[in-house]
């Protein structure tokens, strides 16, 4: 399952991802965990060091990313046609989680059980030239031929807010939770999701957090209604852990313990719709080629669409996976 934390700057959704794939990894659970946010933190938050937690950039290797994932798919002619929404075909190289291949060799660092990929911060070149989109193309790419199976989790941090609505980005997820705080601010943040995603049939939860009290947890159910998946509290463990004195993850509050368990049942619950999946890749991929990458690769991006292919487990692929 896919599945995306996002929510208002400050709001915790890198510490809940990271809390989330850390449970997950502790079951014994196959985890690909991304951090697609314009402040990368998920390493550290996952529980590296400072010096190390940077994996090295999709950002900087896209033209690699594209061309392992190209694959030999026909209606792709070259990597310099190939943009962030450009879908897989047959002939294309599809990912897994569970997988050994020169893509993640490029680009994972392990964390403990947990596979780690990045975005990248912004370069020096970057500024006051390109927006954070350029790099997150990488995210919607990588996703759009990742193949996860029963049992398997992407866990992603998303950029804050209402970024991700640039592109078809946030309908890659199976299950996608806004992590809300107690406060009116955050809540207006929900709200502005909500009515961008509606439409769209995207699995959105409302994920309370920071509750320090009963007036927090009835202030939430008041404004998110049945929303509300869960709340988790204001925890001591997560402040050690940012003032650098981590703990093992069995020291984390037991109702928090709960919470993440909860977030599992809601995940697994979700069904898995590769024919939905598939076709909003194809929908959002002729919506940006007519907008803007036609224009910009001199080519008909539509041509790129296999007609009928469906990713999943039983999608044909010609390209040898290596």
């Amino acid at each position: 399952m896919k599945i995306a934390f996002v929510g208002k700057g400050g709001s915790g959704k890198t510490t809940l991802a990271s809390l989330f794939a850390r449970h997950l990894a502790a079951a014994g659970l196959p985890v690909l965990a991304i951090d697609a946010d314009v402040n990368q933190h998920l390493g550290v938050a996952l529980g590296l060091e400072e010096e190390t937690a940077q994996p090295p950039a999709m950002g900087d290797h896209l033209e690699a990313i594209k061309d392992y994932l190209r694959g030999d798919n026909p209606r792709i002619r070259s990597t310099a046609t190939m943009v962030k929404t450009t879908p897989p075909g047959r002939g294309s190289r599809l990912l897994r989680v569970v997988e050994r291949n020169h893509l993640y060799e490029l680009l994972e660092r392990r964390v403990g059980e947990v596979r780690l990929l990045a975005t990248g911060p912004f370069q020096q070149d970057d500024l006051g030239v390109a927006c954070y989109h350029s790099r997150t193309g990488a995210v919607e790419l990588l996703l759009n031929h990742l193949v996860d199976g029963p049992g398997e989790y992407v866990v992603v941090d998303m950029t804050a807010g209402a970024d991700c609505f640039a592109s078809g980005l946030f309908t890659r997820f199976d299950r996608t939770f806004l992590v809300v705080e107690p406060t009116r601010k955050s809540v207006a943040v929900w709200r502005q999701y909500q009515g961008y995603a509606s439409g769209f049939d995207v699995n959105l939860s409302a994920v309370g957090n920071k509750v320090q009290a009963g007036g927090d947890v009835a202030f939430l159910r008041e404004e998110l209604g049945t929303h509300l998946l869960v709340c988790v509290e204001h925890s001591g463990f997560v402040r050690a852990a940012e003032q650098g004195r981590p703990l093992a993850l069995d020291a984390l509050e037991a109702a928090n313990r709960t919470a993440l368990e909860r977030l599992r049942e809601a995940v697994d619950a979700t069904p898995k719709d590769w024919a939905k999946f598939s076709r909003q890749a194809v929908g959002f991929h002729l919506r940006n080629a007519s907008a803007w990458a036609n224009a910009r690769t001199g080519e008909d991006l539509a041509t790129q669409v296999d007609p009928g292919f469906i990713l999943g487990p039983d999608a044909p692929q010609l390209a040898t996976v290596l």
